[in-house]
């Protein structure tokens, strides 16, 4: 697979700001742990390869288990995720993949049981985020690994 563009020389302005917004992330009221399985999970749907090789490399340095790695796509039948993790993943499914008819209030209800408003607004921004980088990267084609030097990902010890 060969990239199509180079969109962060094409569109400098706008990679900028969307650096800038991921960037906010990490003053998210909500974990550093579980905005990485909201980063895999779309990742996964949208079927990123870029976004989901760089995410679980992400991930791995900062002390994710493999075994919940591998897991995550199977979150629902899996005992290694917290309450909060599942309405985390539940609410990045639901958000990636809109019913026709809007988020179902029972599932609102039962994310808003885990997170405070605030938290869930946040969630919900770095659905919005990775959803846009996924489009981004599918669009273009960026090639899964080719910015790990650059993002210091070669640190994963994965290949």
């Amino acid at each position: 697979m060969a990239q199509r563009i180079n969109y962060m020389q094409q569109s400098p302005e706008f990679f900028k700001k969307m650096l800038e917004f991921s960037t906010a992330e990490q003053q998210s009221a909500v974990e550093e742990k579980i905005l990485h399985l909201v980063h895999i999970r779309a990742s996964q749907m949208n079927g990123c390869g870029f976004c989901l090789d760089m995410h679980i490399k992400q991930a791995k340095i900062h002390g994710e288990g493999e075994l919940r790695l591998y897991h995550i796509s199977i979150w629902r039948e899996s005992t290694l995720f917290s309450p909060r993790e599942r309405a985390a993943l539940a609410w990045t499914e639901v958000l990636t993949n809109l019913p026709e008819h809007g988020v179902p209030d029972e599932l609102y209800n039962r994310v808003r049981e885990q997170y405070s408003e605030k938290e869930l607004s946040d969630l919900t921004f770095s659905v919005m985020s990775i959803n846009a980088w996924n489009r981004i990267n599918i669009a273009f084609k960026n090639v899964p690994g080719s910015a790990d030097v650059a993002f210091g990902l070669t640190k994963a010890g994965l290949s």
